[in-house]
C-alpha cells in the first residue's frame, strides 16, 4: 500500500494483483474507454492485465478509499521515451460511480510521490486526448503543466490529438 492521504476522499494505491482483473473489465466499458479507443477485446484485456502485473519500471495500482479500502479505480506508471528522453508516463481510470470527487487527482498526485521516490526521471508526463476535458482537469488540479498539444498514437495505428501534461519530479 501507498500514497495514503488524510481526511475525507482520502486514497490509497494498492499495488495491481491477479485478482484485479474484475476491476480492469469494468474500466473497459464504452464510456471509461471513449478516449482510448472503445473497449478491447478479451484477448486484449488478458494480455493488459498481464502486463500490468508484470511492468518492469514502474507500477500500476488499484485505486481504494482510504476510508473504505472499497476499489474506486486504477493509476500507474511507467518508462516511455518522450522526445528523446526516458521519461514515467501516467494514466487512470476512476469508475463512473466515483467520479467527480477529486480522487483521481489524488491519486494523481499520490502516484507522482511514489514516481518521484524512485529518483529515476526528472518528468512525470500525462497525455490525455484534448477532448478528455476531466482527465485534462485531472492534471491541472495534480499540479501538471501544459506544455502544449501533441499528435500522439495510442492504440496502435491511431493518431490524435493529446495534450501533453508534465510534472517535474526532482533531478535524477
Amino acid at each position: 500500500m501507498t500514497g495514503a492521504r488524510g481526511g475525507p476522499g482520502a486514497v490509497r494505491l494498492e499495488p495491481w494483483s491477479e485478482d484485479d482483473f474484475w476491476l480492469l473489465r469494468r474500466i473497459n466499458s464504452p464510456r471509461m474507454t471513449e478516449h482510448l479507443g472503445g473497449p478491447e477485446t478479451r484477448e486484449e484485456l488478458t494480455a493488459r492485465h498481464r502486463r500490468y502485473l508484470e511492468v518492469a519500471a514502474g507500477r500500476m495500482y488499484r485505486i481504494t478509499l482510504a476510508g473504505t479500502g472499497e476499489s474506486v479505480g486504477s493509476i500507474g506508471y511507467w518508462e516511455h521515451i518522450w522526445r528523446g528522453e526516458t521519461v514515467w508516463e501516467t494514466g487512470w481510470g476512476v469508475l463512473p460511480e466515483f467520479q467527480g470527487r477529486g480522487l483521481a487527482a489524488r491519486a494523481a498526485r499520490a502516484v507522482a510521490d511514489v514516481a518521484r521516490d524512485t529518483r529515476t526521471h526528472r518528468y512525470l508526463h500525462a497525455l490525455p486526448r484534448v477532448a478528455n476535458t476531466a482527465s485534462n482537469a485531472v492534471c491541472r488540479k495534480a499540479g501538471f503543466t501544459l506544455l502544449g498539444e501533441v499528435c500522439v498514437e495510442y492504440p496502435k495505428g491511431h493518431w490524435s490529438m493529446s495534450n501533453d501534461w508534465r510534472l517535474e519530479l526532482g533531478r535524477e
